[in-house]
């Protein structure tokens, strides 16, 4: 059975992965065989999902606790992973957030990249600083402490940063800038890390059906048109799943070998072909 398993035996570390996106990684990676730690805020939600999965195999599963904009937190986290499993072999930086959306939501919701949007006059400086320290500065210092044990097996990080990095987004700065810098820095980072055979890429997500999202839409005062619209944003005509995004990371991390500085769009085609764009409305 082992050798139909994708990622048998790999240690994985993943953040922000008891919910959305994080959990569909989590799910496809214990699936194929991996031992994965993943981390989150959420206790009970972290603790129900290592419950779920170590029952269910074939890999293995270990929540830990961890604040990601805390560098104690994160030093903790590395440290169990490589105490518990011996090493680290793929890092998959998830854990990330959208300000909350201020003004009532409108019914059109497109291209909402499960989150939210306010405009950059009701955002402080101080708002965005914070924002930059968990979106972005999170992902160094997770890749920073992870990379001395990836080095020793020429292993590989995946950043989750955004469709929304290469297109732009409405309302958005200070969270388009985030990602945007997220997939800037893996870039150089896969210069750096070359020598010693670590490869870095990235994987940005367009719309993905996540609670968040269904939230969002019932906020809308019409969950269904707010969905339908936000199918009808990409090409294939339907928003992606957690589990395509854990699918998508499983490629980046165990098949696309020769790959690094790669940015692979995750976007059912939302950003071909045009659309509506006119800010009078």
């Amino acid at each position: 059975m082992a050798s139909t398993l994708r990622y048998h035996d790999k240690v994985v570390i993943v953040t922000g992965g008891s919910k959305g996106i994080g959990k569909g990684i989590v799910h496809v990676f214990v699936k194929n065989g991996a031992k994965v730690v993943f981390c989150a805020r959420g206790v009970e939600a972290g603790q129900s999902l290592e419950a779920e999965l170590n029952g269910t195999g074939p890999g293995t599963c270990l929540f830990v606790p961890c604040d990601v904009t805390k560098d104690d937190d994160v030093k903790n986290l590395m440290s169990v992973t490589v105490e518990r499993f011996g090493g680290i072999d793929c890092l998959i930086n998830n854990a990330g957030w959208h300000p909350p959306h201020k003004p009532p939501l409108s019914v059109s919701l497109s291209i909402i990249r499960s989150s939210s949007s306010r405009s950059i006059d009701e955002t402080t400086a101080e708002e965005f600083r914070d924002l930059l320290n968990f979106n972005l500065i999170s992902y160094f210092l997770a890749t920073k402490l992870a990379l001395p044990h990836l080095r020793r097996c020429q292993g590989n990080v995946i950043h989750v940063s955004s469709l929304v990095a290469s297109i732009g987004q409405k309302h958005a700065v200070p969270y388009v800038a985030t990602k945007g810098a997220i997939t800037a820095m893996t870039k150089a980072m896969a210069i750096d890390e070359s020598r010693y055979n670590v490869r870095v890429n990235c994987l940005s997500p367009g719309n993905v059906l996540t609670p968040l999202w269904e939230d969002l839409a019932a906020q809308s005062g019409n969950a269904a048109a707010t969905i339908k619209e936000g199918e009808e944003s990409q090409l294939i005509g339907r928003m992606g799943t957690e589990t395509e995004c854990g699918l998508a990371a499983l490629f980046l991390a165990a098949d696309a070998t020769f790959c690094t500085g790669v940015e692979l769009l995750f976007s059912g085609g939302a950003e071909l072909n045009y659309g509506r764009k006119s800010q009078i409305n």
